[in-house]
């Protein structure tokens, strides 16, 4: 067994909650993409190479700085993990009372949210007269 494997197989990582900082979430996925870089025994040059990026910006995604979606897509799929983007957004399903109200319509926009009804009473600032 190599430093590498060693290295990457106690590497300890936390779960992603709405808790989380974006920092700290940006921190945690950096260490996941490294994890599993270093799982498949790949150098950060090599992954760099297969997803056409610089090196330098998967190191700067490996600490956890900032990156374009379309950077992380890329390395994602270098690392065989691309398909566990669907499960960050789940695709949306009908309901089926929303269903029977629209008669099998396909909403095409969202609605905004529905003021109060209004009291009768004229609006002010503040509530002293």
């Amino acid at each position: 067994m190599s430093i590498l494997q060693i290295n990457s197989q106690y590497m300890t990582t936390m779960e992603i909650t709405d808790l989380l900082t974006d920092d700290a979430v940006l921190a945690e996925l950096g260490v996941r993409i490294a994890a599993r870089r270093l799982d498949m025994q790949l150098t950060q040059a090599a992954v760099a190479q297969q997803a056409g990026i610089a090196k330098r910006t998967l190191e700067r995604m490996e600490a956890g700085k900032t990156s374009q979606l379309v950077t992380l897509i890329r390395v994602l799929r270098v690392l065989d993990a691309a398909a566990g983007l669907n499960s960050l957004i789940s695709e949306p399903g009908a309901r089926p009372m929303d269903l029977l109200k629209r008669k099998g319509r396909v909403r095409q926009r969202a609605s905004g949210q529905r003021l109060a009804k209004a009291t009768g009473e004229p609006w002010h600032w503040d509530d002293e007269p």
